[in-house]
C-alpha cells in the first residue's frame, strides 16, 4: 500500500506537469498567449480558460413572444382546419369563413348539418380548458351562424408551447455561432433570457435569434393567375414585389441540414441544403412536374432567390444563392439547421455587459478564494507539520487539475463557479484530515509507524469517498435541473469531487511513501 512503482510516480509527475501547462495561459494576457501558442507543443492547447457574462461581459437579450402573433397563427389554423372539416363533412355554407382577431364564423343554413358537425367544431384546437373543457367557445348567432372564438386557456396554453419551443430553437441556433456556454431561460410567462458571454456584436445575436426564419418553396405565379391564389412578396435582392403562389410546395422544416459552402461556378456564398425523405420526394416531384418555371425560395415571407427549374432535382437536395456575403451565407445555413421560431419575438430590453462588472466580480472572487486558500494552508501547516505540507501541496494540484479540466471541456466559469472552486479547496483538504486522524489513532492504538500510515489510507478511503459520491450527486442534481449560472457552480463543484479523490488519496499517499522511503522516520510527526 506505501509502496510505489517507478512507472506510476512518473505517470503521477506528468499528469501534474501538463495539467500546470494547461492553466499557464489562463494566467497571462491575451497579447502573450499567441506567442506561448508557438512555443507550446502541437498537443497541448493553448487556450485560457472561458468566462461566463458575469466575468467577462457580453451581449444581454430580452425577448416576449408575441401574443398578437401566436392568435393570428391559432386563428390562420382554426380556418383552415374549420375549412377541411366542412369538405370532409359535405357541409353547405352560406358565403365564405369569416375572420375575427380572436376566432372564425360561419353560416350554416341547415340546422340538421348544424346538429351533425357541432360536436366535431370542439375537436379544431386541442387545448383543454378543465375538465370536459375545450380550447374553444362555440356560440349559435342565429339565423344559423356560429362563431368559434379561442378561449384564454388555449391562448395560454399556445403561448407557453410557443416559449418552450423557442427555447429549443434558440440554443440550436446561437450554440450554431460558436459561443460557449449561452444562457438562455424563460423569464416569466411569455419572456425569454438570451445571455452570451464574450459576444459584443448584439446586431449579429438579434439577426440570429429575432428573425423567425420560415422557410417554404413556391412556384412564381404564371401570368393570368387567379389574384385570390397569389401573394405580391417583396424580393431580398432587389426593388419591386414578386407574385408567388400561396400554395407551399414544399416545408422548411423538411430540411435535414443546412451548410454554407461557395458555388463553383461564380464562387460567390451560397447554403447548400438537404432534405428528408419526405421533403426529397416533394421536391423531386415539383421539380419534374414544373420544369422551366421560377421556383422561389421563400424566407418570412420575402423571397430571397427564384432560380429557374432547368431539371429534375431528385437527389433530395438544393442551393440557395440571393448575393450573400460569407457572413450572411453563415447565418441563413445557422437559422435553417436550427429550424424556425414558433412566433415572433419583440425585443424588451438590449444590453450590452461591459467587462468592468466582470473585473469587479473577478476581483471578488479572486479576494475570496486567496483568503480560503491561506487560511487552509495556514491550518493544515500549524495541525501537521510535514504531513500538512504534503496536503497543501496536494490542494495546489488540485486546484490546477480542476482549471486544466475547465480548459479541456471548453466549460464556462462565472463567478458562482468560482464560489464551487472555493468551496472544494475546503473539501479537498478534509479528505486529508480524515486520513491523517485515522493515522494518529491507528499510531495511539500501538500499531508501527508504517502500519499506521497503511491503515489510515485503506481504511479512511471508504469514508471519503462515500462522502464525495454523496455530493456529486447533490451537483449532478443541480445540473440537469438548473440552468445558467446555478449549472456553472454545479459543473466546478462536480470537478472538485473528482479531483480530490485523487489528489487527497493517491497524490498525498504518494508523497508521504517517498517520504518515508527517504526520511526513514522513526515516529509519526503529528
Amino acid at each position: 500500500m506505501m509502496r510505489f512503482a517507478p512507472w506510476k510516480v512518473f505517470l503521477t509527475v506528468a499528469a501534474t506537469l501538463i495539467a500546470m501547462l494547461i492553466c499557464i495561459p489562463s494566467m497571462i494576457g491575451p497579447e502573450n498567449r499567441e506567442k506561448l501558442a508557438a512555443i507550446f507543443p502541437s498537443w497541448l492547447p493553448p487556450q485560457s480558460i472561458v468566462l461566463g457574462l458575469d466575468l467577462q461581459g457580453g451581449a444581454h437579450l430580452l425577448y416576449e413572444v408575441d401574443r398578437a402573433d401566436v392568435v393570428h397563427s391559432m386563428v390562420g389554423n382554426l380556418r383552415d382546419d374549420l375549412r377541411r372539416l366542412l369538405r370532409e363533412e359535405k357541409i353547405a355554407i352560406s358565403g365564405g369563413i369569416g375572420v375575427n382577431p380572436r376566432g372564425v364564423q360561419v353560416r350554416i343554413p341547415d340546422q340538421a348539418e348544424r346538429a351533425r358537425i357541432m360536436p366535431k367544431l370542439y375537436g379544431l384546437v386541442q387545448v383543454s380548458a378543465g375538465p370536459g373543457g375545450s380550447g374553444l367557445d362555440i356560440a349559435d348567432a342565429g339565423d344559423g351562424l356560429l362563431k368559434l372564438n379561442l378561449t384564454d386557456a388555449a391562448v395560454e396554453s399556445k403561448v407557453r408551447r410557443a416559449v418552450e419551443q423557442t427555447i429549443e430553437v434558440l440554443n440550436r441556433r446561437v450554440n450554431g455561432l460558436g459561443t460557449t456556454e449561452p444562457n438562455i431561460q424563460r423569464q416569466g410567462a411569455d419572456r425569454i433570457l438570451v445571455e452570451v458571454p464574450g459576444l459584443r456584436d448584439t446586431n449579429r445575436l438579434k439577426d440570429i435569434v429575432g428573425t423567425t426564419a420560415k422557410l417554404e418553396f413556391r412556384l412564381v405565379a404564371e401570368p393570368g393567375a387567379n389574384p385570390g391564389d397569389v401573394d405580391m412578396l417583396d424580393q431580398a435582392d432587389q426593388p419591386g414585389k414578386l407574385p408567388v403562389e400561396k400554395q407551399v410546395m414544399v416545408q422548411g422544416e423538411d430540411l435535414t441540414d443546412a451548410q454554407p459552402g461557395f458555388d463553383q461556378r461564380t464562387g460567390e456564398p451560397v447554403v447548400n441544403f438537404r432534405f428528408n425523405i419526405r421533403g426529397g420526394q416533394k421536391f423531386g416531384q415539383v421539380t419534374s412536374a414544373n420544369v422551366g418555371r421560377p421556383f422561389a425560395i421563400v424566407l418570412d415571407n420575402k423571397v430571397i432567390s427564384a432560380p429557374r427549374i432547368l431539371g429534375p432535382i431528385t437527389g433530395g437536395s438544393g442551393q440557395i444563392s440571393g448575393r450573400f456575403t460569407v457572413e450572411q451565407a453563415n447565418n441563413l445555413a445557422i437559422l435553417l439547421r436550427a429550424g424556425a421560431l414558433p412566433a415572433k419575438l419583440n425585443i424588451v430590453e438590449e444590453r450590452t455587459v461591459g467587462p468592468g462588472l466582470g473585473q469587479d466580480s473577478i476581483d471578488a472572487g479572486k479576494r475570496a478564494a486567496y483568503w480560503a486558500a491561506a487560511l487552509v494552508v495556514s491550518y493544515m501547516l500549524i495541525t501537521y507539520g510535514v504531513f500538512g505540507v504534503f496536503a497543501n501541496i496536494a490542494l495546489l494540484i488540485h486546484i490546477s487539475f480542476i482549471f486544466a479540466a475547465l480548459v479541456l471541456l471548453r466549460a464556462t466559469l462565472t463567478l458562482p463557479g468560482i464560489a464551487g472552486i472555493v468551496l472544494t479547496i475546503g473539501m479537498a483538504v478534509d479528505s486529508n484530515v480524515l486520513i491523517y486522524e485515522r493515522i494518529r489513532e491507528e499510531s495511539h492504538a500501538g500499531r508501527s509507524l508504517i502500519s499506521a500510515l497503511d491503515a489510515g489510507f485503506k481504511r479512511a478511503f471508504a469514508t471519503i469517498v462515500d462522502s464525495n459520491v454523496t455530493m456529486f450527486v447533490v451537483a449532478a442534481i443541480l445540473y440537469f435541473l438548473g440552468s445558467g449560472p446555478v449549472r456553472g457552480f454545479a459543473v466546478s463543484l462536480a470537478l472538485g469531487i473528482m479531483t480530490t479523490i485523487v489528489t487527497a488519496v493517491t497524490m498525498t499517499r504518494m508523497m508521504i511513501a517517498l517520504w518515508y522511503r527517504y526520511a526513514r522516520p522513526t515516529k509519526l510527526p503529528i
